[in-house]
């Protein structure tokens, strides 16, 4: 019998990579999803009225239930119930989610008594906008889940070969997502009338998500009868059975996890805010050119990430340097902020947007690439999924907070502008709003989050914690 389960799934490249797959394409959908209305800034506030502010509030939907405590429990479902459930729930809420965040911004919507039950009360937000942000927050709690599942699968999967580099591709084909609804998403809303469609068309995507994950869960299933078989203790059923909510001491204790949270929250509070108001924010400072335009200059952000952090993967598994990495990726960060904010508006150059925009997308592959591998050689494996979801729900305090500063702020630092009341007063589409105090909040993200790399690099030469290392095991 030894003989039989000697070779083991995993050991088996076409099946991991296989694995790896599945659960990535589950991702890219739900990576589309999230971004689907961002270069649609414009038009929805032509079509339904929703002003930066009341966007700002929407896109912090996403995070709002996972701040007050979804995440932290989630950590605990994914450790104590495992890999598939918590991927079927996770996969599963997406979905509905984004089911009634498609309710809220149709047509038909508007003109229902619900909608006008919605706008009766906050009138400072549309009821299109309310029913829209419940939808994004049970969407945005399944999606952070699924996020820390499909990590704790990939290191499952990948123990001892080439975890980075899996990580990247996944991290790549999600990111791709974010490319191909930059993509299309202005051309199926021109295509089919208003918002509504390409929202329909991303909920539709999440459905095959969940096909996909119940698919891998066959071969996770069937993965984990070897390891049970052969006696493994680092098996999915071995963890579940020997994890205690005391073992969480493990992770709040630990001040290496603590730093690695604070620098994740630090940068991506720089990103994914960004990504909503980026495409905006080329409108207005690149002479007011269309949103399908800005739009198809912005989507090229994520493919630079996309291309760069497989690559990167490799290079982390065979040669380390993760720390360094960090400190690279934050350093470009603060470079490409700094030129939105001042270089660009002087010059309204396409090429210094479409170069920044690439080189922000080399910034997004060096962080993740060298941050999510790093969680498994500082964090016990039977704890993995709970540290996972703290770093997630840290972040999401952040990505929950920040769309709502910078919205805010973008309504309040133009309140005064001329060219905005102009804009307005006159009923065009197109509000031409200056971005500069907004991204030089973008920028000091930045600056916090090299700080805190450079700590955590002095810290691992103390600690020795690996991050340096090479993630390969050399037999």
């Amino acid at each position: 019998m030894a003989e039989k389960i000697a070779k083991l799934m995993n050991d088996n490249p076409k099946m991991r990579w296989l694995a790896l797959i599945l659960i990535a394409l589950m991702m890219f959908f739900g990576y589309m999803f999230v971004d689907v209305m961002s270069p649609l800034q414009e038009m929805v506030e032509a079509q339904r009225g929703w002003t930066p502010d009341v966007f700002g509030k929407y896109a912090s939907a996403e995070y709002l239930l996972n701040v007050c405590g979804f995440l932290i429990l989630a950590g605990i479902i994914l450790d104590k119930m495992g890999i598939r459930f918590t991927g079927t729930l996770s996969a599963s809420m997406m979905f509905v989610g984004a089911a009634i965040k498609y309710v809220a911004i149709s047509d038909w919507f508007q003109d229902s008594s619900i909608c006008a039950w919605l706008d009766s009360w906050w009138v400072e937000m549309p009821g299109s906008a309310k029913m829209a942000a419940f939808g994004f927050m049970i969407f945005g709690c399944g999606c952070e889940m699924a996020g820390t599942t499909v990590s704790k699968a990939i290191a499952k999967w990948f123990k001892g070969k080439e975890m980075a580099m899996a990580m990247g591709i996944e991290m790549a084909i999600a990111r791709v997502g974010v490319f191909a609804i930059f993509s299309i998403s202005p051309i199926l809303a021109s295509k089919l009338g208003g918002v509504s469609g390409p929202v329909g068309f991303c909920t539709v995507l999440l459905l095959i998500g969940v096909i996909n994950f119940l698919v891998f869960s066959v071969m996770d299933k069937k993965f984990d009868s070897q390891l049970a078989a052969q006696g493994k203790a680092n098996g999915e059923d071995a963890s579940e059975e020997e994890f205690k909510l005391k073992d969480l001491k493990k992770v709040f204790g630990s001040l290496s996890f603590w730093v690695v949270a604070i620098l994740c929250v630090l940068y991506y509070s720089a990103i994914f805010p960004f990504q909503r108001f980026g495409a905006n924010m080329l409108q207005c400072n690149l002479d007011g050119i269309s949103a399908e335009s800005a739009a198809n200059i912005f989507r090229w952000f994520p493919i630079g990430a996309a291309v760069i952090t497989p690559f990167l993967g490799r290079y982390l598994d065979t040669k380390g340097k993760g720390a360094t990495m960090l400190i690279m990726g934050a350093l470009l960060l603060i470079i490409c902020h700094l030129v939105f904010a001042f270089v660009l508006p002087a010059t309204h150059s396409h090429l210094i947007a479409y170069a920044t925009i690439v080189i922000l997308g080399v910034s997004f592959s060096l962080v993740p690439a060298a941050l999510w591998p790093s969680v498994p050689k500082i964090i016990d494996e039977k704890v993995l999924g709970s540290a996972y979801n703290l770093i997630f729900w840290v972040q999401n305090i952040g990505l929950c907070l920040v769309p709502m500063l910078i919205g805010s702020v973008l309504a309040s630092s133009n309140a005064d502008n001329p060219a905005v009341i102009a804009a307005k007063q006159s009923g065009a589409d197109f509000i031409p709003y200056d971005y500069t105090v907004p991204l030089i909040i973008f920028a000091c993200f930045g600056v916090a989050a090299l700080v805190i790399a450079i700590y955590l690099k002095v810290l691992n030469g103390k600690r020795n914690l690996g991050l340096e290392s090479p993630n390969i095991v050399k037999e």
